[in-house]
């Protein structure tokens, strides 16, 4: 069930950034997270942590190191897109950000990806440069690719950052653990799909984005830093990972693809 533009409570202020941080018992991520955030050199930043109902003390670490960011608190575990979607709705940014709590962000990353928007008027959202937290030579992703045969994937994950990727261009889809969209599209396309609680959500959105004429671009100047599978991993992801695979492609590959690929799926 996708959640719907009337869900945005505030009017949008012109030039700032939401940034959405989905958690659920996650403070030792966010003490990296958060001050990484602090230092960004886009003058107006608006950060909620949207809180699956941790019990690690992140509500108490926020209020006490970081009382200028938002808690959006949530009564029980509400997964990835439950949390991400509380938190957009309460966002004031006209841009709104999805970023995992398990990354770490250059202090000029909200200004190169609200830049890249400004060069690409006819983008909807921009995928980051998403590097390995711990072999910052090594891509996790350089913007997302979706195959014919329905499969979706990183574009230039485990492969060494020697340049390759330096390119200001499009791509399919931006991955969810850093992503920014422009609200406007939100507010046509709608939210995340709460059905999909977590896993290929992002791709989902980006089909309904690309289906309404949106283009993602990928900017090798917005650099994030991603410790892979901190915060997700195991059987319960594997099943949504299945699942939700054969969830977008059902509800969202044109026909005319499906007359022509349909036998490689």
């Amino acid at each position: 069930m996708v959640n719907q533009a009337g869900n945005f409570i505030h009017p949008p202020v012109k030039g700032r950034l939401s940034i959405i941080i989905p958690n659920w018992n996650g403070r030792h991520h966010l003490e990296t997270c958060l001050p990484s955030l602090v230092v960004q050199t886009h003058p107006d930043i608006e950060v909620i942590i949207a809180d699956n109902a941790s019990t690690d003390g992140t509500q108490a670490y926020v209020r006490e190191h970081f009382p200028q960011f938002l808690i959006e608190q949530l009564s029980e575990n509400r997964g990835f897109t439950g949390a991400c979607n509380a938190g957009m709705r309460v966002a004031t940014g006209e841009f709104v950000a999805l970023l995992n709590n398990d990354t770490e962000v250059d202090p000029q990353w909200a200004a190169e990806v609200i830049a890249a928007l400004a060069r690409h008027p006819e983008a909807g959202f921009v995928a980051s440069k998403m590097l390995l937290f711990d072999k910052r030579d090594t891509f996790h992703t350089a913007g997302d690719f979706y195959r014919v045969d329905g499969q979706p994937g990183n574009r230039g994950v485990w492969q060494q950052d020697t340049g390759q990727y330096e390119t200001e261009e499009y791509v399919f889809s931006a991955c969810g653990g850093s992503s920014v969209y422009r609200r406007s599209m939100l507010e046509k396309i709608g939210l995340l799909d709460d059905d999909f609680f977590f896993s290929l959500e992002d791709v989902d959105l980006a089909w309904r984005a690309q289906l309404q004429g949106y283009r993602c671009i990928y900017t090798p100047h917005a650099i994030v830093y991603h410790r892979l599978s901190a915060s997700g991993g195991g059987p319960t992801a594997s099943f949504h990972d299945g699942r939700n695979t054969l969830y977008v492609l059902m509800k969202n590959y044109p026909a005319a693809l499906w007359r022509r690929h349909g036998w490689s799926v």
